[in-house]
């Protein structure tokens, strides 16, 4: 008896248990992107208590690549089949939820739809539910009256000064504070704030007796399973950042379109109003659409003509996009 009790002692030390502890699954997670008319749409599984989650599965042996194993996940979990696809970035914190020992990596992928389709089981929620501060198209959201100084009272919570240096520094980056500009971009940066502050919900959710968080969590921002608002974060990034040097915003239009329809697309992603000639000059300088010589019906004035994207223009320049942020409109 005395050698089976010493036995049981050792296993949480036994070469198997440790095995067990360093054991690394690669998860494919995908945020899968459609505009409905002003609404920039992500896909997502319902899941316990509400709570939205991205698809996502494991990588498994009859995946030939990681990406179509991420395309085969999604498809059997949300029947929709992918057209555009980019990996984003790898994602491998110790809280990412996993039955059992061992670490998940998530490769985390962005998928581009042209339209939002019927999801069965699945639902397209607006990425403003989980994100509301980055929409400024009506201005500085009021919202932002309320994160701000929360994050302030983090800063000066800091145990040390040049802890309290960074954590100031990085809010005045992020926030666009102090006579600096709102980066656009910055979508993760904005979260990891939050999240390190206790203003997520997932921070307090993932806690787990490490320290109460020291900001009370926003009733705003709906939170999403594991860390997939961190994903969903660094994909707005991504994509707001990609439009303006890349024609990637062409991948959530129909055929044809009008130019106002492109804007208020770019508008939807980017959390802006941009000023409407300026846009069109811009359009136009770099070639990136083409007449159909239709117009489109329906729109309550003088009919809008109908465009197409020119693929061509993938050839004539190196880094066609709207380049937005020079015709941003003031507010």
């Amino acid at each position: 008896m005395a050698g089976v009790t010493a036995r049981a002692q050792r296993a949480p030390n036994s070469p198997q248990s440790r095995a067990a502890q360093d054991r690394v699954t690669v998860d494919l997670s995908a945020v899968v992107v459609a505009v409905a008319g002003d609404t920039p749409r992500v896909l997502a599984l319902r899941g316990p208590g509400g709570v939205e989650a991205l698809p996502a599965g494991p990588l498994e042996p009859q995946h030939r690549t990681l990406e179509l194993g991420l395309r085969a996940w999604v498809e059997a979990q949300t029947g929709q089949p992918l057209g555009y696809v980019e990996q984003l970035y790898t994602f491998g914190d110790r809280d990412r939820h996993l039955a059992g020992p061992g670490r998940v990596l998530s490769v985390g992928y962005l998928a581009l739809l042209r339209e939002a389709a019927p999801a069965g089981d699945s639902l397209w929620s607006d990425w403003y539910r989980h994100f509301p501060w980055e929409d400024r198209r009506g201005g500085r959201p009021d919202l932002l009256d309320r994160i701000e100084p929360a994050l302030a009272g983090w800063v000066e919570a800091a145990a040390a000064e040049p802890e309290r240096r960074r954590r100031e520094a990085r809010l005045r980056l992020a926030f666009g504070l102090g006579g600096l500009p709102w980066g656009e971009e910055r979508v993760l940066e904005r979260y990891e704030l939050m999240y390190e502050a206790g203003l997520a919900a997932e921070a307090h959710r993932d806690a787990r007796g490490e320290g109460r968080p020291a900001c009370a969590a926003l009733a705003e921002g709906a939170p999403m399973a594991a860390d997939h608002r961190r994903i969903l974060a660094t994909a707005i990034g991504r994509l707001r950042g990609k439009i303006k040097y890349r024609p990637v915003v062409f991948e959530l239009m129909p055929p044809t379109f009008t130019l106002s329809q492109l804007q208020r697309t770019v508008e939807a992603l980017a959390g802006l109003r941009l000023h409407a000639p300026n846009f069109r000059r811009l359009v136009d300088s770099q070639g990136l659409v083409e007449e159909t010589g239709e117009v489109a019906g329906g729109t309550g004035g003088r009919p809008a003509r109908l465009v197409r994207f020119r693929r061509e223009v993938l050839q004539e320049q190196p880094e066609p996009g709207v380049r937005l942020p020079l015709s941003r409109r003031p507010g």
